[in-house]
């Protein structure tokens, strides 16, 4: 006989493993069926022994062939000639009943459960049962996901506390998570562990005989209980108490007195809320972990989160055959964190996976009767569907707790208790609702969620879908929603953080706030809502959209807001914020058209009539920055004092502060760079002065401008290494607002220093977060300027051909958002990149309109540049007299602009031209007459360059 398997194996020599109609005596290698032996072969028999000894649990055929043939090299072929022998044998398939189950790809399963039995001796009898060491336990969960944790951590505590509970929602995996531990503890027990579902206990009153039949004590008496104490008083037990929820009061007085009058014995309960017993210790099991919804994952790092492995697991049986790939990790991580991480609403939803497959599946959660009706055939009744396994819990409610589940429906992700009792409280006391909210927090139907600074709560999904499905029913869910749209609204005016005009603060910590936000909108501006509710609820809501870089949603419900004015409230403060609001989303998202400016000119008119100077101030900031994208740096220049003027008069900080910034960034790009830094120098300190550290307005952090304003103008005035130092406050500045708009802005500058002072590494890594985080966020003109840099980059790095590509396509980018900006130095680029690959006549066009650009618009920071590559281009077509006269036009702009860094790239370029001509002293002294002006930034790549001519002209 083959031994091997029980060195390998928990199986004792003296175990009886039943199954069926079946029994294994392992010790005496005999298979009977009821009475009847059955006849089968050695290896057919130590595969039954080993499969059935690990019953519920994948053996994989290397682990089958190693126990079956220890000694002697098989191939799989073996293996499945003796598994189809001893299915024959065990009638695997007759009449729907499984034994063994194959697994594509992996080993083979035992599905039936399987009882174990060990006799220790004599049997006593003693007017009861045996006591033999009886264990009726499920057969272990054969693909357990995310629990392993949270099994051994049980066992721990179940062996130092004595009682413990396992607290979790329906569906979570409670079951699963207490048979697994009860088979891991199963030999600490000699006396045995025993297993009672207590779901098909319709009457408390037979909790005990529930109890007592699970443990063999059969004896009736009319003080069951205690007879049943008296039986397991001196014994070494385990007793799994599973589903007490609807019989909790008889069970939890029944675990307290076992607890206190058998001192061995353990018990380890399953339930929906606490049984509230003397020396319970309770473990809450939370759901499995979900993919975090704002990073963007591949599969591979999707797989490692326990909701979509066990997601593919159930896909994979239910017939799926693909593999999660790239694409699809985000939509099954969608499906992971809609379903809340709860196994069983996983199970089911997967087990679609294969008829309709990943992205159908997705679809079909899209409507929340699909969502309840998902099943699976071997389910208990409780857990066929995810509508039984509510129906289960709202059953066991009172009728304040139903209503009060109901009416919480409405909430979308988290919400305070003031919220609920506002929805809720209309027709009962505040008292009334925090009982019974109280309540559905134990009873594991709410959940809650406590930070440092508040506690809220929020419905898994799968239960608001089914207590909004009851709402509806019940007729009331428009008075309902009306009274959640109108404790939004108020809770929106009434926060003077959303509400500031010169926002300085953070508002991430409110994107919590946005679910119920949107669905209030949704309800309150459709044909079925509230439109007067509606357009003030958006009046409030738009400064929160703004502050969390929402644009593109903030822009839809400020048109829609604006569309359900009436007569009446057309010309109000409300139009004025609609306005304001729709204007400065719009420039963002839509582009730099006339409608945005009449936009802007409609929110000024009622700003005047209201004589709301706070708010001109804010509506000229957004005015400013719109002439300044599209390139009139005059008119933003005059937007900027008269915004100080009134900023002044009405003595708000931040308004006085942004316009002295702003002055400064118009000098930049008008090209008086002494006074630009002059401007934003006297902002950094007004700043200080006036306790205005930021000045925001509509979540763009002026600080961030004015810090990379000053990162150029220090490049371009011969400070690199101060420019440096700029441009690392500027983001960091930016890195700590956590805000798409500031970030942008800080990389967008930020790389076109680098690339001025040569760091090509360091600017290609900020250029590509650049168009990862436009893209991601939807800002179109960020984007353009992220490809318009790559593409700029790409030339200077020698690669002509993709540079050209990426900047004609950025370019046209920019030009259908009408954004002018920066658009005459990407031409230049443009200009060089022609140059480099050899289409002079096409080069010669594209400086040319450049320099037209610039003149014309007032544009003058890149004209000493411009100048310069048009010298290179003449070069390149042998006009070097050209040439040279372009060049010293080049360095009079730039010793006009106060602009050291684009003289000395002029210079270095008229030096070369000298020496080829023969004028090597004159070149050598014309360019050390500018390289000795400096006092930085000598490892910046023109000074490098300087040096390296220099050496060569000595």
């Amino acid at each position: 006989m083959n031994t091997n398997m029980y060195d390998r194996g928990n199986l004792g020599s003296n175990e009886t493993l039943s199954f069926g109609p079946f029994r294994l005596a392992v010790a005496e290698r005999l298979l009977k069926k009821i009475d009847e032996p059955i006849p089968l072969g050695s290896r057919a028999l130590d595969i039954l022994v080993a499969l059935a000894d690990r019953g519920g649990t994948v053996v994989t055929h290397k682990e089958l062939i190693a126990t079956v043939w220890p000694d002697v090299v098989v191939e799989n072929a073996n293996l499945r000639v003796h598994v189809a022998a001893l299915r024959k044998a065990l009638g695997d398939g007759q009449d729907g009943v499984r034994y063994v189950s194959n697994v594509a790809g992996r080993g083979y399963c035992f599905v039936s459960p399987v009882t174990r039995s060990i006799t220790e001796g004599p049997v006593a009898t003693n007017n009861v049962a045996n006591t033999v060491r009886v264990q009726k336990l499920p057969p272990r969960s054969a693909r357990m996901v995310g629990r392993d944790g949270a099994v051994q951590a049980l066992v721990q505590q179940l062996q130092k506390w004595r009682f413990v509970s396992i607290v979790g929602p329906g569906g979570v995996g409670k079951t699963t998570v207490a048979v697994s531990v009860a088979h891991t503890l199963i030999h600490e027990f000699h006396d045995g562990v025993f297993f009672v579902d207590l779901s098909a206990v319709t009457d408390p009153n037979l909790v005990p005989t529930a109890v007592a039949s699970a443990l063999g004590f059969m004896v009736q008496t009319q003080d069951l209980l205690t007879s049943l104490l008296a039986f397991i008083a001196d014994k070494k037990i385990l007793v799994v108490l599973d589903n007490c929820e609807h019989v909790i009061d008889v069970a939890a007085t029944l675990a307290e007195r076992v607890f206190s009058n058998a001192p061995q014995a353990h018990i380890l309960a399953t339930s929906r809320e606490a049984l509230r017993a003397d020396g319970e210790y309770v473990h809450l099991l939370y759901s499995l972990d979900c993919p975090p919804e704002d990073i963007t994952l591949t599969a591979i790092e999707a797989t490692r989160f326990s909701a979509v492995e066990l997601f593919m697991e159930r896909a994979g049986a239910s017939g799926y055959a693909g593999v999660l790939c790239d694409s699809d990790a985000p939509i099954v991580a969608s499906i992971c964190r809609r379903l809340d991480g709860i196994a069983l609403a996983i199970e089911l939803a997967a087990g679609r996976v294969g008829n309709v497959g990943i992205a159908g599946t997705a679809d079909l959660l899209g409507n929340q009767s699909s969502l309840l009706r998902y099943s699976r055939r071997t389910a208990l009744a409780r857990h066929e569907t995810l509508n039984s396994m509510l129906d289960w819990s709202y059953t066991l409610l009172t009728e304040r707790e139903k209503l009060l589940l109901c009416q919480l429906s409405i909430f979308v992700g988290d919400f305070t208790l003031q919220a609920a009792i506002s929805v809720a409280s209309e027709s009962s006391t505040d008292t009334d609702v925090i009982d019974a909210l109280a309540s559905l927090v134990a009873k594991s139907l709410v959940s809650t969620i406590h930070t440092a600074k508040s506690t809220s709560y929020r419905l898994l999904e799968t239960t608001r879908a089914y207590a909004s499905n009851k709402l509806a029913k019940r007729g009331d869910a428009h008075r309902i929603a009306r009274r959640h749209a109108l404790f939004y609204s108020k809770c929106l005016e009434n926060d003077q953080t959303i509400q500031s005009l010169f926002r300085e603060h953070d508002l991430s910590e409110y994107a919590l706030l946005m679910g119920n936000v949107r669905t209030a909108l949704e309800w309150a501006l459709s044909e079925h809502g509230d439109l007067t509710v509606g357009v003030e609820l958006a009046t409030w809501a738009v400064p929160l959209f703004i502050g969390l870089s929402l644009l593109e949603e903030c822009r839809e419900w400020s048109e829609r807001a604006l569309a359900a004015l009436d007569d009446a409230s057309r010309g109000t403060r409300k139009e004025m914020v609609l306005q304001e609001a729709l204007a400065v989303t719009s420039m963002f998202t839509r582009g730099h058209s006339d409608l945005v400016l009449s936009e802007y000119r409609r929110g000024l008119a009622l700003a005047e009539v209201f004589e709301d100077r706070a708010r001109q101030v804010r509506l000229f900031a957004g005015l400013n920055l719109f002439l300044t994208r599209i390139g009139d740096i005059k008119g933003a220049l005059a937007i900027a004092e008269q915004a100080r003027q009134i900023a002044q008069a009405a003595r708000h900080p931040s308004g006085t502060v942004w316009a002295e910034w702003w002055a400064g960034i118009a000098h930049h790009f008008l090209g008086d760079q002494a006074a630009s830094q002059l401007h934003c120098e006297r902002g950094l300190s007004l700043a200080i002065e006036l306790g205005a550290s930021n000045a925001d307005f509509f979540g763009f952090d002026n600080r961030v401008s004015a810090l990379v304003c000053l990162t150029r103008t220090m490049w371009l005035r011969g400070f690199p290494d101060q420019g440096l130092r700029f441009m690392q406050m500027a983001l960091d500045q930016a890195e700590s607002k956590n805000n798409p708009f500031p970030t942008c802005v800080s990389l967008v500058y930020a790389s076109t220093f680098l690339l001025w002072t040569g760091n090509l590494q360091r600017a290609g890594g900020l250029i590509e977060k650049l168009i990862a985080l436009s893209g991601r966020y939807s800002l179109a003109t960020y984007h353009a300027l992220g490809i318009a840099l790559k593409g700029t980059l790409a030339i200077n790095r020698g690669e002509p051909e993709q540079g050209i590509k990426l900047l004609r396509s950025a370019l046209d980018a920019l030009s259908s958002q009408q954004y002018n900006l920066l658009v005459t130095g990407f031409i230049g680029a443009l200009a060089d990149g022609l140059r480099k690959d050899g289409q002079l006549e096409e080069a010669t066009f594209a400086i040319n309109g450049a320099l037209s650009r610039a003149t014309s618009s007032g544009l003058k920071l890149d004209l000493s540049e411009l100048l310069r590559i048009k010298s290179r281009i003449l070069s390149a077509q042998n006009d070097s007299m050209s040439a040279q006269d372009c060049l010293m036009e080049a360095i009079t702009v730039a010793q006009g602009q106060s602009a050291l860094g684009w003289e000395l790239r002029s210079t270095i370029d008229l030096a070369g031209l000298l020496s080829e001509s023969g004028q090597r002293d004159g070149a050598r002294q014309t360019l050390a007459l500018v390289v000795d002006r400096f006092t930085e930034g000598f490892e910046t790549e023109d000074l490098k360059r300087a040096r390296v001519l220099l050496d060569a002209l000595r």
